[in-house]
């Protein structure tokens, strides 16, 4: 099996970025099943081996925000303030419709791909 370290060139790159664009927003709102701040959820996607740098992870966050599919509040936690983030119902409802889309399209590329 080839790894993207065996197959360094510029066209794989760019379009394993684009197939992974995709693939954060499900897994941002997945996550966000439960509430979290952006660095624990950071952590937590790193964790289950989605590797997302800070530079990607805040934007999406504040487009899903102002898309209105997250809801945030800011609290006080250990003397430090931070804005703890989860999905809005329509959030609830995107994911579970996104998911869906998902289990649809992975079925269909994994005929394809056999």
């Amino acid at each position: 099996m080839t790894t993207s370290d065996d197959y360094p060139n510029e066209h794989y790159q760019k379009l394993k970025n684009e197939l992974r664009r995709g693939v954060l927003i499900l897994a941002v709102l997945a996550e966000l099943s439960e509430e979290h701040y952006g660095y624990s959820l950071r952590k937590n996607l790193m964790a289950k081996g989605l590797e997302i740098d800070e530079g990607t992870l805040y934007p999406l966050i504040r487009r899903l925000e102002k898309q209105q599919l997250l809801t945030s509040e800011w609290r006080e936690e250990n003397n430090r303030k931070k804005r703890f983030y989860t999905l809005s119902d329509i959030g609830r409802q995107t994911l579970d419709a996104l998911t869906d889309e998902w289990r649809n399209v992975e079925t269909t590329l994994n005929t394809i791909l056999s």
